[in-house]
């Protein structure tokens, strides 16, 4: 009877790539010596890898972890559309104990792996914003479309490139995006004009803020109108981020360096 090592192999013999997320030292020097590409995809290079994508959260659900890890191999160009990936991820905490066999597709290619790595503020701030964006996308405020501005991380300058439409609630307010009676206030507010800003670490800065980049070269998709014209020129003349939620269309999209490098349907999220 084979054993569960050979099924393994099996598993891997005819794969691209396999990646190894956050894997044990023993387990990973198993694959070592092997003619398929090996990925680690964890927080930190311990293993002393080869090849190495970093994972900047934990992921609590498997399926967005392998997501994220895929689209960071893609940017690394270590996979591309129509390989064959082998994901090997903890489920049970107990060690690598669950294999999923992944065919690469450019629908997994988001952007978001990019923009939580690679953006000023730190990546818990940009996911806890992203879901609130996400979340006002799916459900709308009362049951009504709704649009919304986040120009996360960068604050400082941001508030110098902006002015106040309103008494801002949050300014003597020690309060972090992410917990969850501060995301019910961010939904309560978007309904209202005005731009939220976010520090790097996820303090609520500002709301009600009205954005004053130039926006001389700044290229956005036909249709958009000034939210976005304002989220995109922003980020050309700060190291912000900007999130924004579109009322027309529902979409969810994201700026950096004065272009659009995220487009994401909530409902299909």
């Amino acid at each position: 009877m084979a054993s569960l090592t050979d099924h393994l192999s099996d598993l891997v013999a005819d794969a691209d790539a396999v990646l190894l997320f956050s894997p044990a030292s023993s387990f990973h020097d198993r694959f070592e010596d092997g003619d398929t590409e090996i990925v680690v995809v964890a927080p930190d290079n311990d293993v002393d890898a080869g090849t190495f994508v970093e994972l900047p959260l934990p992921f609590e659900n498997v399926k967005d972890r392998i997501r994220f890890g895929i689209e960071g191999a893609m940017d690394a160009e270590l996979v591309s559309e129509g390989d064959e990936v082998v994901c090997i991820a903890s489920v049970f905490d107990g060690g690598s104990d669950a294999v999923i066999r992944v065919t690469v597709d450019e629908t997994i290619h988001t952007g978001i792996y990019d923009l939580f790595v690679h953006s000023r503020a730190e990546p818990s701030v940009i996911r806890d914003v992203f879901e609130v964006a996400i979340e006002l996308g799916q459900k709308g405020q009362k049951g009504k479309p709704v649009g919304a501005l986040f120009v996360v991380g960068d604050a400082g300058k941001v508030m110098n490139k902006s002015r106040p439409l309103s008494y801002n609630p949050f300014e003597k307010s020690h309060v972090h995006v992410g917990d969850p009676i501060v995301n019910v206030m961010l939904k309560e507010f978007s309904r209202l004009d005005g731009a939220f800003v976010v520090s790097d670490s996820g303090k609520i800065v500002s709301a009600y803020r009205y954005l004053e980049p130039g926006a001389e070269g700044v290229d956005i998709p036909k249709g958009l109108g000034a939210r976005h014209m304002a989220g995109g020129a922003i980020t050309r003349d700060t190291n912000a981020t900007s999130i924004v939620l579109s009322e027309s269309d529902g979409l969810v999209r994201a700026f950096k360096t004065g272009e659009l490098v995220l487009e994401i349907d909530p409902e299909e999220y």
